[in-house]
């Protein structure tokens, strides 16, 4: 007995445990019906708003009795492939591995340094250039670019916080507004948005079974519609009667008493997708801007290369000896040019010869580097400017062991920076936007290279002369070493958080390379290269970049030592001001198509082109066969 109840009891118990596990495993499953239930409630309650997509596709929405949320996002930087132009590799990257790159923010500072001018009460922020990954070979058409940009503040309007962020691409951007198209395509996708925020809160009320109906009707046809076309040539006909009845349902929604909380979150929800694609969009374009300045169009390209070939296959070598004579004479006047650009340094001489009262006084000596050294010679070998003569000379072949030549290859072009003057007026903030262009490294080495001649005018590469030099080398400088236009908007002092504490005038005017009359033999007697050496090294150790280093060196080298030409001599911000008054430009003697936008490029300012362009020799087989129509 006491056995058989024994094991009655150890059954009991066995039956007391089933029944709780069963209990356990009951509670368990609805527990996770209702979490199934409660997830989906909250993200149709609107509590997901807090969590945003980098870059959701607003277009496809799937349909809820409960209302409509979006349920397919298709990101475009994951997809899109693009390339920029760098130094010493051939790579393409995808756009995620590029987007830091984009002008916005940190992400392009180096470095921040600010200096507040009190009496012209303006701020400046100088930014060295940013630091660019290695991807493509230096194919550039322009010169190096260097900033000094200011960071965004309170008080600054939409135009102008746009040129601090992105430069003369806001410029460009507002020139080239385009009207908007497919404003019917773009209606329907606003009703269906505003329907959908108001369909949840109207579906809830009993009382408003026709409204629902007819915000449903509604919404499926705008659906269908815009499932079936992408611009107003594709809408079916009677579109507008849709539009009509969609904004009566939409207006009589308005009219119902409903919970706005909800509603509200839905149109935050929308404003917070349209602001990140309209940002990300904003970024692209910036950046495909940036990369369109910089790259070397095809056709250029194409010259370049056809010019190369054709010098090696010539069975005639292009001879210089019987000039050498004239290309050390200090008695002739002489031009230096920097340039990769084989276009743009023939319309440099061109222009500077036919402005000219005579011609046969006249040497010029564009200095250029390996890759395009062959074509620059069988260009102007083909191409006779007058009685002027024209001298190619290859930087990597020139005898200068004592310097580092991988520098002298990759900083000889003179160097652009965008300074961005905040002007503090009371409340309000106002931003200008300026191009200084300076000398680079290269330039501290004319003595050494034309160790024969005793004064030079050093041209840039983007110039167009329209009027007769000669004069420049009657003036008397006075022991100066550097005639130069100055920009006044721009003082010393502004930039004296980047520039330093050293001993310069802080008043003295920021001086613009360009158009240079620069005296050889006093810079020798000062040894220029010396001082421009030594203020390198003093921050060649930090972060800066070499562009960076090249402005500081430049304006504290020849601080006190500058002469002021006059104005009329040389008219800047032909390549990023589109205010620049035309009479102003025909009476100068000199165009400097200083900024992004050159006369060359696709994306130049085409009021401007026209200057440029009448110099340009478009007689040339090869300039039609390259299809170069500037």
């Amino acid at each position: 007995m006491k056995g058989g109840g024994g094991g009655g009891g150890g059954g009991a118990v066995s039956v007391t445990t089933g029944k709780r596990r069963w209990r356990s495993l009951v509670i368990g499953v609805l527990f996770l019906v209702i979490l199934s239930m409660l997830v989906p409630l909250a993200f149709l309650l609107g509590l997901h708003n807090g969590f945003h997509s980098p870059n959701p596709n607003p277009n496809v929405y799937s349909d809820s009795s409960a209302g409509y949320v979006p349920v397919h996002k298709t990101s475009i930087v994951s997809d899109l492939k693009i390339y920029d132009k760098y130094e010493n590799s051939e790579t393409f990257n995808h756009a995620e591995d590029v987007r830091s790159n984009f002008p916005d923010g940190a992400k392009t500072e180096t470095s921040d340094m600010s200096a507040t001018d009190t009496s012209h009460h303006s701020k400046v922020t100088p930014v060295s250039p940013p630091a660019v990954p290695q991807s493509l070979p230096n194919t550039s058409n322009s010169k190096i670019a260097g900033t000094v940009a200011a960071t965004g503040r309170g008080g600054v309007d939409e135009n102008e916080n746009c040129e601090l962020k992105f430069g003369s691409y806001c410029l460009w951007r507002r020139e080239h507004r385009e009207e908007m198209k497919d404003t019917m395509v773009k209606k329907l996708k606003d009703q269906l948005f505003v329907a959908r925020a108001y369909y949840p809160s109207i579906a809830k009320l009993p009382s408003q079974d026709k409204l629902t109906r007819a915000l449903r009707q509604n919404i499926q046809e705008v659906e269908r519609v815009l499932s079936e076309s992408a611009t107003d040539v594709d809408l079916p006909p009677g579109i507008e009667k849709k539009i009509q009845r969609m904004e009566a349902a939409i207006t009589k929604a308005k009219s119902v008493p409903v919970d706005c909380s909800n509603v509200d979150k839905k149109f935050r929800q929308i404003l917070d997708m349209t602001n990140d694609e309209a940002n990300f969009h904003m970024k692209q374009s910036a950046f495909l801007y940036q990369l369109a300045v910089q790259t070397m169009p095809k056709s250029l390209h194409c010259l370049s290369m056809r010019l190369t070939v054709e010098y090696f296959k010539s069975p005639s070598v292009v001879m210089e000896l019987s000039q050498a004579d004239r290309f050390s004479d200090p008695s002739l006047h002489h031009y230096v040019i920097f340039s990769t650009n084989v276009l743009a340094s023939s319309v440099v001489i061109n222009s500077t010869v036919l402005c000219a009262r005579e011609s046969k006084n006249q040497v010029f000596h564009v200095l250029t580097d390996g890759q395009n050294y062959f074509a620059m010679k069988l260009w102007f070998f083909r191409n006779t400017f007058k009685e002027a003569t024209v001298q190619v000379l290859n930087i990597e072949q020139l005898n200068l062991e004592s310097h580092d030549k991988a520098i002298l290859i990759h900083m000889f072009l003179p160097v652009e920076y965008r300074v961005s003057l905040l002007n503090v007026d009371g409340p309000s903030i106002h931003s200008k936007m300026q191009y200084i262009s300076v000398f680079s490294h290269l330039h501290y080495l004319l003595p050494e290279i034309f160790q024969s001649l005793t004064k030079v005018v050093v041209l840039d590469d983007d110039v167009v002369v329209q009027k007769d030099l000669s004069a420049l080398w009657d003036i008397n400088m006075g022991g100066k070493v550097n005639g130069a236009v100055q920009s006044c908007s721009v003082s010393l002092g502004q930039l004296k958080s980047y520039l330093g504490e050293n001993s310069y005038d802080k008043n003295s005017c920021a001086w613009m390379s360009g158009l240079n009359i620069v005296d050889l033999a006093r810079w020798r007697e000062l040894d220029l290269t010396k001082t421009y050496q030594r203020l390198v090294r003093e921050v060649s150790m930090g972060e800066e970049s070499k562009e960076a280093v090249a402005l500081r060196g430049s304006l504290l080298t020849f601080q006190d030592l500058v002469y002021a030409l006059d104005g009329v001599w040389a008219l800047s911000g032909l390549g990023h001001d589109y205010g620049l008054n035309i009479e102003a430009i025909k009476k100068a003697a000199v165009l400097h198509y200083n900024g992004h936008m050159k006369p060359w490029l696709e994306l130049g300012i085409p009021r401007y082109k026209k200057f440029w362009k009448k110099f340009l020799n478009q007689e040339d087989q090869l300039l039609s066969e390259c299809n170069v129509h500037p």
